[in-house]
């Protein structure tokens, strides 16, 4: 920061304000004042300010009120604390309570300058370890987005902690990949990673795939099983969708994290094991925890450290980047050069809202490799759904004027979208009905009910209309 600095002086005293205020222009500085805590918080609230110097004592609320707002809305603003009581039990105290400098009254103009700096340069130390650095993006990880570089940053901090991780997010926004990057940029990159679809594994399977079973513990168990947690010992066990984790397993998973051990099905010795756990979810898990439909305390366990993925569509100028990164490798997979993109095409996929996120994004870049002609991709190539999405501030047309995309009804909407889902996924309804955060019975219905309409008459009366 530059020499001259915003500083608001706090003080019940009037000749006390008068004097600071006179040396700190003189200075160059800016100076405000305020006789009490209150007003001064409302100054603060009011625009920035970079360096409070405040009285101790002051009828009502003391300075050290004052330091702890600062400190909890204020961290960018430095604090120098003034007193006539002045003890060295009050300097160390008003230290570890954040402020920058102790000024015991009387104090000569020389150590109020003196003072002021000191503290100065602390603020401009903080602010520049506060600022936003770009994050180089770990591997597997694409796009130089805002909210990306938040990823990064606690990506970096989760890495060097050996705590849970929660993961949440859309479908398809790289929630693995996340976790991936934590393991392998921390002191267990060298141990296993394992990934868990929780959502994948019979709800009667799932403590023992997680935690093991003795021999002959159940029907079918010929032989014993050391479980994933075993497995990774030493490392990290990744465990996508825990929502769907029954009860039991719940209460399990919640021993293992406190305890360091577990207890395969069927046996009744415990074995210590060294396990990271990170855990993911498309679902509200506080939420589901709120309403009694998963564990608090499991949740209050995992949610150490929370990492939020944001959706594609809120990843400003990471749409382009990705794409490209995704057609080189559909590309090489096919032993073809990547097709070029035309600036219309582009346009149109910065406007496309991505409700798959991601995964949707790949998908769309292998069909494209595949059906680039002479490898030029331009908006024509593009599905339906993505070719008519209306730019940000459209003209109202005029009267009389052709059709517009923004004259389709929700019916002819909605089948587009979801026509142009399952084209990018060839067809495979599972994977279609993920992407559109729906499940497949749903998906079928949803066909079923806008083809039977699609070509209906223009007023012709339907099932959901009615």
């Amino acid at each position: 920061m530059n020499d001259a600095a915003r500083i608001l002086i706090v003080d019940d005293s009037p000749a006390t304000r008068e004097v600071l205020d006179r040396n700190l222009r003189a200075e160059g500085h800016v100076v405000v004042s305020a006789a009490n805590v209150a007003a001064a918080m409302a100054i603060l609230n009011q625009g920035p300010i970079d360096l409070v110097i405040t009285d101790m004592r002051m009828p009502g609320a003391d300075g050290m009120e004052l330091v702890r707002n600062v400190r909890d809305h204020h961290r960018g603003t430095g604090v120098i604390m003034v007193t006539g009581f002045a003890t060295v039990g009050g300097a160390v105290s008003a230290m570890r309570g954040g402020v920058d400098d102790y000024l015991p009254k009387p104090f000569s103009d020389e150590e109020l300058r003196h003072a002021v700096a000191a503290a100065l340069d602390k603020v401009r130390q903080r602010r520049e370890i506060d600022a936003p650095v770009p994050v180089e993006a770990p591997d597997g990880l694409i796009g130089a987005s805002a909210a990306m570089q938040r990823v990064y940053r606690l990506i970096a901090r989760a890495a060097s902690a050996s705590v849970p991780v929660l993961i949440t997010g859309e479908s398809g926004t790289g929630k693995e990949l996340v976790a991936r990057a934590i393991h392998y940029r921390g002191p267990r990159a060298s141990a296993p990673f394992l990934a868990v679809n929780c959502a994948a594994i019979p709800e009667t399977l799932i403590e023992s795939e997680l935690f093991g079973h003795a021999k002959g513990s159940f029907t079918g168990a010929t032989a014993a099983r050391q479980g994933f947690f075993v497995a990774a010992d030493g490392g990290t066990l990744f465990l996508d969708e825990v929502a769907e984790l029954s009860p039991i397993a719940q209460a399990k998973l919640l021993r293992v994290l406190q305890e360091q051990t577990v207890q395969a099905v069927g046996s009744d010795q415990p074995r210590a094991v060294d396990v990271r756990v990170i855990a993911a979810t498309n679902k509200d898990l506080e939420g589901l925890a709120r309403d009694g439909k998963f564990r608090e305390d499991l949740f209050f366990r995992l949610h150490v450290l929370p990492i939020e993925m944001p959706p594609l569509r809120e990843r400003d100028g990471d749409v382009v980047p990705l794409l490209r990164h995704f057609l080189a490798a559909a590309a090489e997979q096919c032993s073809a050069p990547a097709p070029r993109v035309t600036e219309s095409a582009v346009e149109a996929l910065r406007r496309y809202s991505w409700p798959g996120n991601v995964r949707e994004l790949q998908n769309l870049a292998q069909r494209l490799v595949i059906f680039a002609d002479a490898g030029v991709i331009d908006t024509v190539d593009l599905p339906t759904v993505m070719r008519y999405v209306a730019p940000p501030s459209p003209p109202s047309p005029a009267a009389g004027a052709p059709f517009s995309p923004l004259h389709r009804t929700l019916r002819e909407v909605e089948l587009a979208h979801i026509r142009a889902v399952l084209e990018s996924v060839g067809g495979n309804k599972t994977r279609a009905a993920t992407i559109l955060g729906i499940d497949r019975k749903s998906l079928r219905e949803r066909l079923k009910a806008t083809e039977a309409g699609d070509g209906a008459e223009p007023g012709t009366p339907n099932a959901e209309s009615r």
